[in-house]
């Protein structure tokens, strides 16, 4: 009875070359469903990401940026870049557009080479007493209000809290660190209105920002608007655009619904390849192990001789099956998160979105789901074919006549 038990791993080791092409196979299926899965995630926490830390209904941009484009990948992404238009912009909202419930100002500076890093990162600042979007993602990290001449900085910033930089020749004191997001924006430095004017001015003395001819007292890069709820979004939007002039008004859905749907499309493309790639490997391990047990139906018969019943026969073949599933699911979510962990960023880059890994609890709770399937999905496969064998003629086999 030991050595049945036994049987199913000596008959592994004993045919390498077949246990490592149903190994590979196995992995194929566990990188199909959990590698669709965790990409299809990752890009929907990358979408929820750039929605809750937008936090505006509308944008309120210089006209010239909007027209050249490049506002977004500053907004979004955080791509380094500034733009700026006259502070009056506010007040004249303010006073003439209808149905505006919060709004407020940010600025936007590209910095020399800093004191924390090798190349130029954006600085942006805000002001707290009327911020909505940057102040509850710093709050979560930070806790508290950012004094003049702090700092806190993106995720991935070489600094620890505590340190002083130079901006400008300015020295500013870094008092924390943000949660990632997988933008342009884990290398950002984030400050309050003061601090930015302060860094704003040294930047003009240095010669090396233009501020359109004006005073950087006297300039805004955007305005984050939330409308309220009995105003519709659009109405709101143009009225800006038809009584402020000089400007741009962007609803912020509208700057990621383009991404949102391409987004839904991929993920719709991954769902039907997943579905097309399971058929395929299902129909291939099938025919693989039918081809393999009929290889196998002198063995299988010498052991009904030797008095295993068809349960028994069916059961070994079960149980090399769920060995093999076993160890490629592993090995297949193994490397699906290596290449997750490995290119996020190239994926983040390549497609503009951020690729944010789920929470380990969700990786593992679909990782536990994909080796059940995988080997649930190969077992059966394995059983059924055993069981067409096992139910031939045992004495027509040993004799050579099928």
């Amino acid at each position: 009875m030991k050595s049945i038990r036994s049987l199913p791993f000596v008959n592994l080791i004993k045919k390498p070359a077949r246990s490592v092409a149903l190994l590979i196979l196995s992995v194929f299926l566990a990188v199909s469903a959990f590698g669709g899965s965790l990409a299809v995630m990752s890009l929907r926490n990358g979408i929820d990401s750039l929605e809750s830390r937008l936090g505006a209904d509308i944008i309120v941009v210089p006209y010239e940026a909007a027209t050249k484009g490049s506002y977004e990948s500053v907004i979004l992404q955080g791509n380094p870049g500034a733009f700026y238009m006259r502070h009056t912009v506010l007040g004249e909202i303010e006073e003439e557009i209808a149905g505006v419930e919060k709004l407020s100002p940010q600025y936007f500076l590209v910095s020399a080479k800093a004191g924390c890093c090798s190349v130029r990162v954006q600085i942006i600042g805000f002001d707290p007493e009327t911020d909505f979007s940057v102040t509850p993602w710093i709050e979560r990290s930070y806790g508290k209000t950012l004094s003049d001449g702090d700092v806190i900085v993106g995720s991935t910033v070489e600094v620890s809290t505590g340190d002083d930089i130079k901006l400008f020749d300015q020295r500013v004191n870094v008092v924390g660190q943000l949660e990632r997001t997988g933008t342009e924006l884990d290398t950002a430095i984030y400050c309050n209105v003061n601090t930015v004017k302060q860094l704003m001015q040294a930047a003009q003395v240095k010669q090396l920002v233009d501020y359109n001819g004006s005073d950087p007292d006297q300039v805004i890069s955007s305005v984050l608007l939330k409308v309220r709820d009995d105003y519709d979004i659009d109405d709101v939007t143009s009225d800006i655009n038809l009584h402020v002039r000089g400007v741009k008004a962007i609803r912020a859905k509208s700057m990621i619904s383009s991404v949102s749907d391409s987004l839904s499309g991929v993920s719709s493309a991954i769902g039907v390849l997943i579905a097309v790639i399971w058929l395929l490997s299902l129909i291939i391990m099938a025919i693989s192990f039918s081809m393999i047990n009929q290889e196998r139906k002198k063995e299988f018969a010498v052991l009904r001789v030797l008095g295993a019943s068809r349960r028994m026969l069916s059961s070994i073949v079960f149980r090399e099956a769920l060995m093999l599933t076993c160890a490629g699911s592993v090995g297949g979510i193994l490397l699906s998160l290596l290449i997750g962990l490995l290119f996020a960023d190239s994926f983040t880059a390549a497609i503009g979105v951020p690729f944010l890994l789920p929470a380990t609890g969700t990786i593992v709770a679909v990782g536990a789901v994909t080796v059940a399937a995988t080997m649930l999905a190969g077992a059966l496969t394995a059983a059924v074919s055993a069981g067409k064998v096992s139910r031939q003629d045992t004495g027509v086999i040993l004799r050579g006549e099928s």
